[in-house]
């Protein structure tokens, strides 16, 4: 593409195009519906399931567990399914990574033990993590628009933080209504109905999947016979080693600040001064009102991240714009988080989730620009899951292992200096890294 054709306007949406961005932001949407609400759910389904109270050093371990097993299980099946993606198209991986995330989502609300809860949530986790490295191929391939290309990969993308305001509002609504609902297995339980909720994106995928398109960079290479097999081992050619290191450091570290600090304050909350006397109901409401404020936060970030995507040139320079105030931020945040105000928590995690979630973005604008199309679908993987699912979730494992070891007063100030250290050094890690972060070499996909 000449750098003319560079510079002109993109062209309209067509139809087609609209549906294809429509799925495109259902799935991301539900991605994120089903990874938050975890931090939601996690506490009173293990207090359910395990007959303890949540103080229960039982609980703490086991949240560990329910955060880092399902992550390093998606990540080696989401490492899998970016090689599927590469060998038999986007589009059907696409779909199937959907369907088998919101059925085991539903299936979830039915677990009468831990294990039982622990094995759906393995399969709800292989789910998304196929389906954000086949998404994120499709539409690159699909939009050759550079300036259009970026612009519907970054707004798609902040889809996933109006998924976590969903899961913020659905998990309200059924802990204020959950006994006008339907018994499941004999109870009301609230998180039960909130990860039933998981099956709602099958229901238009359904519907929408007659017209969808494959990506016609693949399909013109399969149907030529041009398309190279893809292997992890291409990866670390030396064309493509500085990129793989360095982008799968950099979202180990993203993850790590989201799991091991982000994703705990749902069970600080509990903890402040001014929210633990409240009535149990009321606390759960008080939890996802501050969880909505991250989700907000988040929103707002990817949104700022798809504009400045179209108009920063230099992708480390783009990522610094989140990296640098996050480094301050956070730890202020969840050093002061137990002992401070529920309005300060809430204003502060806005914050922190506006740096945080919006380099999860700045990844699936950057990966597809310095890998071809034969190896997109790995390498997008390799750096999602071995990087962010694999390694960078084990943030949330850490946290839980050194809360026993953290001064303070109360188990919510230990969790929250044993966050604030977890996700500082993530995001010192990540910033470090990206000094080598490999500049792309041109807008136009590499073929």
């Amino acid at each position: 593409m000449t750098n003319a054709q560079i510079d002109s306007p993109a062209p309209r949406l067509t139809p087609l195009q609209w549906t294809i961005c429509i799925t495109a932001a259902i799935g991301f949407a539900f991605d994120s519906y089903v990874l938050l609400m975890l931090p939601l759910i996690v506490r009173p389904a293990l207090v359910e399931l395990l007959h303890v109270p949540a103080t229960d050093p039982s609980v703490n371990a086991w949240v560990g567990t329910l955060f880092n097993v399902p992550a390093i299980a998606g990540g080696i099946f989401g490492l899998l399914g970016g090689y599927l993606t590469d060998i038999f198209g986007r589009r059907r991986v696409l779909v199937w990574s959907i369907l088998l995330y919101a059925i085991s989502g539903f299936a979830a609300g039915y677990s009468t033990t831990v294990y039982q809860l622990l094995f759906w949530r393995c399969c709800m986790f292989v789910g998304v993590c196929v389906e954000f490295v086949a998404a994120v191929a499709w539409l690159a391939e699909l939009f050759t628009h550079p300036k259009q290309r970026e612009a519907v990969i970054g707004y798609t993308q902040a889809f996933g933080s109006l998924g976590g305001l969903l899961v913020a509002g659905a998990y309200y609504l059924v802990v204020t209504y959950a006994e006008s609902l339907p018994l499941v297995r004999g109870t009301h339980d609230a998180w039960r109905y909130t990860l039933m909720s998981g099956i709602v994106p099958a229901i238009p995928l359904i519907v929408i999947r007659p017209f969808l398109p494959e990506s016609p960079a693949w399909r013109a290479k399969k149907a030529t016979g041009t398309l190279k097999r893809p292997s992890f081992a291409e990866l670390f050619r030396p064309e493509f080693r500085r990129t793989t290191i360095v982008t799968t450091i950099m979202m180990a570290c993203a993850y790590g600040a989201a799991f091991g600090a982000i994703q705990q304050m749902p069970r600080i909350v509990p903890g402040l001064a001014e929210v633990r006397s409240l009535p149990r109901a009321v606390i759960e409401q008080t939890v996802s009102k501050v969880q909505s404020f991250q989700e907000l936060g988040g929103l707002a970030g990817r949104i700022a991240l798809a504009f400045l995507a179209v108009h920063v040139v230099g992708r480390r320079r783009l990522i610094h714009i989140f990296q640098i105030p996050g480094l301050i931020v956070l730890p202020l945040l969840f050093l002061f988080a137990a002992t401070g105000s529920l309005t300060m928590v809430k204003w502060g995690i806005g914050v922190v989730g506006f740096l945080t979630i919006a380099q999860f973005s700045f990844w699936g604008n950057y990966l597809p620009r310095v890998y071809p199309t034969y190896l997109r679908g790995t390498g997008e993987s390799f750096a999602a899951n071995v990087g962010g699912r694999m390694i960078g979730t084990t943030a949330a494992l850490l946290t839980t292992s050194l809360v026993a070891s953290m001064p303070g007063a109360t188990p919510a100030i230990k969790l929250g200096y044993a966050a604030a250290l977890v996700g500082t050094l993530a995001y010192v890690i990540g910033f470090a890294a990206s000094w080598w972060l490999p500049e792309p070499k041109k807008e136009d996909l590499p073929d």
